[in-house]
């Protein structure tokens, strides 16, 4: 078994709870070195790591894998030094603020043979993964309507405060609509248009807090993607319409606060109860049947798992850098949506 040696740019919340659990936590991964520009908050989670205070410092020739988890600001460089440096790179989202850039990125990569690899791990959200299956048994027949909803209560701007700041790839539809976008391509694939309410709800915020998009379809389908930071009470967080039937599910994934909770994503870590499973509503065997539809298997390691095959035997990428750019490009659309108030082509 090959082990990749692994540097992680910056410590803050993506990297204590999404990067390093699942580091730790696995035998093929071993972490070498942390970049900190001042703080040394690494040391709390990993004792014996090395902290570094110049970012080229870990593009060193024992490093494999470099994890940019820093401001969304700082993508570009940093990914483009690091694939100069030819080492491998995990990005959180977004890659970059515009789908040129990532196109650039992408381009660079594949001339030195590299893996860029992007972190949508909402992808693997439980009724994420249980829809695909449900689709691809065909339970609710051709899907006509989708609607995503990633809704939280924040009485206050966003503490981080480079992700207030107004520049390009900041504010919500950069946060949570990556996520949400990158959700119904990979359920549906590209959509023909876009149709974009986005908002700032804030007192003097200068970034988007609040967005309703809307996909078209050729088939005629349209998915709904819907983010609020002022929502107490939630309504349902997956909704999927078909000619056939329904499946809805009431409550968000649980792993991002099982990680906040303390819990080592290992084995059935992430295993949700019945009652927390979704609905499935539709037609079976000429009957109509209502019931708790078992969640599919799945966790966030899934995309270590994908990113380890590709850099050691070249898989194919689950999160395609195709698929990354088009999600950049929808966002784009998406925006200009919103000023013309018109639906786009895409």
């Amino acid at each position: 078994m090959k082990s990749i040696n692994v540097a992680i740019a910056g410590s803050g919340y993506s990297a204590r709870l999404f990067h390093i659990p699942f580091f730790k936590s696995d035998p093929r991964f071993q972490i070498r070195k942390v970049y900190e520009r001042s703080t040394e908050r690494a040391k709390a989670w990993l004792p014996d790591v090395q902290i570094v205070r110049d970012y080229a410092e870990l593009l060193t020739d024992e490093i494999d894998l470099v994890v940019i988890t820093t401001p969304n600001q700082t993508h570009y460089a940093m990914v483009k030094q690091a694939i100069l440096a030819k080492k491998n790179v995990l990005v959180e989202k977004p890659l970059v603020a515009t789908s040129q850039q990532a196109l650039e990125l992408s381009e660079l990569a594949k001339q030195h043979n590299i893996t860029l690899y992007v972190y949508q791990n909402r992808r693997w959200d439980s009724h994420i993964a249980t829809a695909k299956e449900i689709l691809q048994k065909g339970l609710i027949g051709e899907p006509v309507d989708c609607e995503i909803r990633m809704e939280r209560y924040a009485k206050s701007k966003n503490p981080k405060q480079w992700k207030e700041t107004g520049e390009q790839g900041t504010g919500l539809m950069y946060d949570l609509g990556v996520h949400l976008i990158d959700q119904a391509v990979y359920l549906f694939g590209k959509p023909q248009a876009v149709f974009a309410d986005i908002r700032s709800q804030h007192e003097d915020s200068v970034v988007d807090d609040n967005f309703d998009v809307h996909l078209y379809y050729a088939s005629g389908l349209k998915v709904s993607l819907i983010a609020s930071k002022y929502v107490r009470e939630t309504n349902a967080q997956f909704a999927l319409h078909g000619k056939l039937g329904s499946y809805l599910k009431a409550k968000a994934d649980q792993q991002e606060n099982l990680l906040i909770n303390g819990i080592v994503p290992v084995g059935n870590w992430n295993a949700e109860s019945e009652e927390s499973w979704g609905i499935l509503h539709t037609e079976q065997d000429n009957q109509v049947v209502r019931y708790a539809y078992p969640n599919v298997a799945t966790s966030y390691r899934a995309l270590f798992d994908n990113l380890y095959a590709n850099i050691t035997e070249k898989a194919p990428q689950l999160v395609s850098l195709e698929q990354v750019i088009l999600v950049l490009n929808i966002i784009e659309k998406a925006f200009e949506s919103a000023k013309l108030d018109q639906k786009i082509a895409i």
